[in-house]
């Protein structure tokens, strides 16, 4: 089986409108899904502590998801909980003093869905991640939330899942 965890941004919540979305379509593709709550928890190498933590007793084929710090954070966490894939938001890469933070990419097919008119974390930073490294990226017509394109984002997460699910 596979199961999707979720890891959401600094300002959001485990269960927002876009986890909530997503969730409930890989749940309808038959995977499990769950979303960790980072609230409370401001420093990102704690959240990656926790996102291992918390994927530690999992036996399932794992897919990390995660949205601007929770995209970073995925990333981050991904090689060490063994995850088939890693489907991301936003992510927060190459943050202007702290671009050291940025984690190598994970050998593991990586897609990235970024806002052209994101005012939080520019668009050229997952650009740069995603030509260094192979990934898919798909940049579409929205800022940094993306809640306006939560349809767009579920129909990569679709073609994602069915290709790492087989």
């Amino acid at each position: 089986m596979t199961t999707v965890i979720f890891s959401h941004g600094q300002e959001s919540g485990p269960w927002g409108t876009k986890i909530r979305a997503m969730a409930e379509l890989v749940r309808g593709m038959g995977c499990a899904a769950d979303s960790i709550d980072y609230q409370g928890i401001a420093d990102p190498t704690e959240r990656v502590e926790k996102c291992v933590r918390e994927c530690a007793g999992l036996s399932d084929r794992l897919i990390l998801v995660g949205s601007s710090m929770g995209g970073h954070v995925a990333t981050a966490a991904a090689a060490e909980v063994s995850a088939a894939g890693l489907f991301v938001l936003a992510p927060a890469y190459y943050m202007e003093g702290y671009e050291d933070l940025t984690p190598d990419p994970p050998s593991m097919p990586i897609c990235i869905v970024h806002g052209w008119h994101d005012d939080v974390v520019p668009v050229e930073n997952s650009i740069r991640y995603a030509r260094d490294c192979s990934a898919t990226l798909h940049i579409v017509d929205g800022d940094h939330r993306l809640t306006a394109n939560v349809d767009e984002i579920n129909e990569y997460l679709r073609s994602f899942v069915e290709k790492i699910s087989g």
